[in-house]
């Protein structure tokens, strides 16, 4: 009884870190994902209204998704990390500088050895 015990925790020893680097890996797909939604959805707008959106919050006001996604790694929708534009776009200047990519705010380091800032 005892040898089954200790083998079925010899086992679990074995198979915690390939569960844990499972579910980074599936993290991290989810984040690729969402920031590939909203730079799409930051491309329609910027088309539509010939600008930038001012927030990512502006998204979801006119209608472009329903909720700004939480960020899989820091739990929060509030932590992305927006990059403006230098100068506004529209013709006349009249428009404010408007977001032009958006990255995770998550600390630290994905499986492939890049950081996540820079996604």
């Amino acid at each position: 009884m005892m040898a089954v015990v200790n083998l079925i925790l010899l086992l679990a020893v074995f198979a915690l870190p390939g569960f844990h680097s499972v579910m980074v890996h599936s993290h991290e797909v989810v984040l690729r994902q969402e920031l590939f939604a909203l730079r799409h959805q930051i491309d329609r707008f910027t088309h539509d209204y010939e600008r930038g959106p001012a927030s990512l919050e502006e998204l979801v006001e006119k209608e472009y998704m329903g909720a700004v996604p939480v960020d899989p790694l820091t739990g929060s929708n509030q932590t992305r990390q927006v990059d403006t534009e230098p100068s506004p776009i529209a013709v006349d200047g009249s428009a404010p500088a408007g977001i032009v990519d958006v990255h995770s705010g998550a600390e630290g380091v994905a499986l492939d050895g890049t950081a996540y800032t820079e996604w």
